[in-house]
Parts: structure tokens; C-alpha cells; sequence
């Protein structure tokens, strides 16, 4: 069954949402416990989880989303460099066919 963050983001068939909520969550737990401990400001720290949230959902967001679109060009150049590799096989245009002097002389 599909989740709904916020009533419009998808976390099941987003790429890299969930990951990004998840490491937001756990951000924000460690910082705003962090600073809580560290200073027992209850309100600051409280702003600090909410901040460490925001910033580490947006930021691993930012990185996976990225990363999925530079897979994505390089699954795109393989499948056209396979593609072109069927078509030229055995043709004088293949890269890998090694041409001897007899076959230079005819082009």
C-alpha cells in the first residue's frame, strides 16, 4: 500500500524519498537529542531536530537524486554503445575489426 507524505509525495514510487525521510528522522532525532543533552534548552533543541531535519532530507535528496540521474546517462550511453555495436558488427565500420593493408588499399 502507498504512503502519502504530506498528503502529495509518493515515499513508495518516488525515487530516493524514503531514503531521504528516513535519514531526515534520524538526523533530526541525534541533533535534537544532542543539543538537548548538551544544553537542556528544550525549545532550541526542539528548532534544532526541526532544522537538522529540513537540512539533511533536502541535502541527501539533492545527493540521491543526483547520483540516480547520472545512472541513468550512463545505463542510456551502454544501451546506445550496445545498439550501434549490433548494427556495425561485422561491417567496415566497426572500431574492433582490425584492418589489414589489402583492405586499406581498396577504400
Amino acid at each position: 500500500q502507498s504512503f502519502k507524505l504530506l498528503g502529495f509525495l509518493d515515499v513508495k514510487n518516488v525515487p530516493c524519498a524514503r531514503e531521504s525521510v528516513l535519514y531526515g528522522s534520524l538526523a533530526s532525532l541525534v541533533m535534537g537529542l544532542g543539543h538537548f543533552l548538551a544544553t537542556s534548552r528544550v525549545r532550541r533543541s526542539c528548532d534544532v531536530a526541526v532544522g537538522g531535519y529540513i537540512c539533511t532530507m533536502l541535502g541527501y535528496w539533492f545527493y540521491c537524486r543526483y547520483n540516480l540521474a547520472q545512472q541513468r546517462i550512463r545505463q542510456r550511453m551502454i544501451k546506445e554503445g550496445m545498439k550501434n555495436r549490433i548494427l556495425f558488427e561485422g561491417t567496415y565500420l566497426d572500431p574492433e575489426k582490425k584492418q589489414t593493408g589489402s583492405e586499406r588499399s581498396d577504400s
